[in-house]
């Protein structure tokens, strides 16, 4: 029996799925929208409610599960990418450091809205093993 099964197994082990899931949630704020597998889908949907969520409380705790739950990563910047990025320019950066502030985007942008912060749309089914895909994305509002 499956009583209270809180999670999908998704055939991987604890330690690749955790770092499945952050790796989605990173693209999924930086770009809003991604395409994957439905069973990932569903599983990716609460994890990023659940990020939304502790970015609406906008506190120091809360950023610092963020930064642990999607294991973040601070590149050390070198003298030379300091200079640059004190000039405006984040090319330098690796696209880590900018998730949080995206995050923080979206968390303004649902402050109203109380859950249910994405989407998921069924595409074709892919080619090679006929697995139904899916768009996950962010809400509009």
């Amino acid at each position: 029996m499956q009583h209270a099964r809180k999670k999908f197994r998704l055939n991987r082990t604890s330690s690749h799925n955790r770092c499945m899931i952050a790796n989605m949630l990173k693209s999924l704020i930086t770009y809003e929208k991604i395409q994957t597998t439905r069973p990932k889908a569903k599983e990716l949907r609460r994890h990023a409610d659940k990020m939304v969520t502790l970015a609406k409380k906008n506190t120091l705790a809360s950023d610092r599960r963020v930064i642990a739950y999607l294991m973040v990563r601070y590149n050390t910047l070198t003298s030379k990418e300091k200079r640059q990025v004190k000039s405006g320019n984040t090319s330098s950066y690796n696209d880590d450091r900018l998730v949080l502030s995206k995050l923080h985007e979206l968390a303004s942008r649902f402050s109203e809205r109380q859950g249910g912060y994405t989407r998921i749309l069924k595409t074709e089914n892919r080619v090679g093993d006929n697995a139904q895909k899916c768009i996950i994305e962010f809400l509009s509002e």
